[in-house]
């Protein structure tokens, strides 16, 4: 036995159900006590928290599933990160993983959950030490000032480890995954807040209430740029939502029949975006961490660093970060301040979000067993073959192949196009972030749907075992 697989063992982890399929109304149960207690864990602010610079980035954390200044602070964060960097690992051979083989996964996943853990505890020691998270100013020479310190990172690592074993529940006793759910659960919060919330965020600002009411109020107060930017608003992200859930609902069905009874056959679909949000929340994610480390790095290197250079109010002003923060077309057109700049910046951040959805979706295809061959021996497992052909794993992995490569590329470019749109045009709870919900609660629509079809159906239950 090697050394990963002894630290594997010893791991922590959420037993899995003892009964081979779950019920609709248990899945239900655990779904909702998970997304309960993430609700009330945003809300419990950090003892001896005194300074949080990490508010202005707001935006930020709703693609991270945290909230600042809470025991979220880390939020999904050192979840995705691990996943990125195991699957850059893997993808390019520097670790081998057998993926078809139960031990392989065994193996991988175990790796990733000790990444996730290393990424917590690493997170949190940053967040606190950096300034990003600290405690009062008054306190800095004081013995104090360091005890609070170290109750700050216990918390941020206590937070970050509740929810890397929140996301396992789901995984295993609910509907999705925890990661979907928390970022679709910080999402829909936003997005109704800032859609129909009649009271002002700012209280400096007028115009700082939702977009309904302030369409209202703008034209009462004589304001028609304020109410056009509000109606764009309300505009992009209705836009935004049908295309997603179109773009979610196309398929390409392959015909299969049952070998042994003639007659009798099924489809098997193939989604056109074939690896579904996964490439965006891990680009949403990857860009996200390079704002947040750019910002942190700024209280030890006052001229930034390459990641970027930050103005007071946390807007980048240089470095990659400032590439990477897309500006609002929409509003600035409204308003006549659109410039060549702004067209350059928004250029350069398709082209990231398109070229990083297609490298992760790969990845993702070749780790999460989705590539031809795991297909073609899914389906042969099954009973099941390509009319016309004779009953070979061989050909049914040539046939797919013709469609999971183009399905792979062409949906990343898709979903990578659409997030980049969804932010360039400002819509609401960021756009990257209502793309990622839309099509979080599609699929969630899709399996609640399936698993309840199941319950109902005693044949179609026995059909799907």
């Amino acid at each position: 036995m090697t050394l990963l697989d002894r630290i594997i063992d010893v791991l922590p982890e959420i037993a899995k159900p003892t009964q081979r399929r779950l019920s609709f109304k248990e899945k239900l149960k655990w779904t909702g006590i998970i997304l309960f207690i993430f609700y009330v864990m945003g809300h419990m602010p950090l003892f001896g928290l005194g300074q949080n610079s990490l508010e202005q980035f707001e935006y930020l954390s709703i693609i991270l599933g945290a909230s600042f200044g809470s025991i979220t602070s880390l939020g999904i964060g050192p979840i995705v990160t691990a996943s990125i960097v195991l699957q850059l690992l893997n993808g390019s051979g520097i670790l081998k993983f057998d993926l078809t083989q139960p031990e392989g996964k065994r193996q991988f996943q175990g790796l990733q959950k000790i990444m996730a853990i290393f990424f917590i505890v690493f997170e949190a020691i940053i967040y606190v030490m950096m300034g990003g998270l600290a405690p009062a100013q008054e306190l800095v020479n004081t013995a104090l000032y360091g005890q609070l310190q170290f109750l700050l990172i216990f918390q941020l690592i206590l937070g970050g480890i509740i929810v890397l074993f929140m996301d396992e529940v789901i995984s295993k006793w609910g509907f999705g995954s925890g990661i979907s759910l928390f970022i679709a659960a910080g999402v829909s919060q936003e997005i109704f807040i800032r859609a129909i919330n009649p009271l002002k965020q700012n209280p400096t600002d007028e115009f700082s209430i939702g977009a309904i009411p302030r369409v209202f109020q703008a034209l009462s107060s004589g304001a028609p740029t304020e109410a056009g930017l509000a109606i764009g608003l309300l505009i992009s992200t209705v836009l935004v939502f049908m295309v997603a859930v179109f773009a979610q609902a196309m398929k390409i069905e392959i015909p299969l029949s049952f070998g042994r009874v003639r007659g009798q056959g099924m489809r098997w679909p193939l989604n056109f975006i074939y690896t579904s949000n996964i490439p965006v929340i891990l680009v949403a994610a990857l860009l996200a961490n390079v704002q947040l480390w750019g910002r942190l790095l700024q209280g030890w290197f006052p001229d930034g660093t390459f990641l970027g250079r930050f103005a007071p109010n946390g807007t980048p002003t240089g470095g990659l970060a400032y590439f990477v923060n897309p500006p609002n077309l929409l509003a600035n057109f409204i308003e006549g301040s659109i410039s060549s700049s702004d067209l350059g910046i928004a250029a350069v951040y398709l082209v990231i979000m398109i070229i990083g959805c297609v490298i992760f979706s790969i990845f993702w295809v070749q780790t999460a067993g989705m590539d031809a061959r795991s297909q073609a021996k899914q389906i042969m497992a099954s009973g099941l073959q390509i009319p016309g052909f004779r009953k070979d794993q061989r050909v049914l992995e040539s046939v797919l192949t013709r469609y999971i490569m183009p399905l792979t590329v062409m949906g990343a470019i898709t979903v990578g196009l659409l997030a980049g749109f969804a932010d360039l045009t400002g819509a609401l709870g960021s756009g990257t972030g209502l793309l990622l919900t839309v099509m979080i609660i599609y699929r969630l629509y899709e399996e609640i749907a399936k698993q309840h079809m199941m319950d109902m159906n005693p044949m179609m239950r026995k059909f799907m075992e």
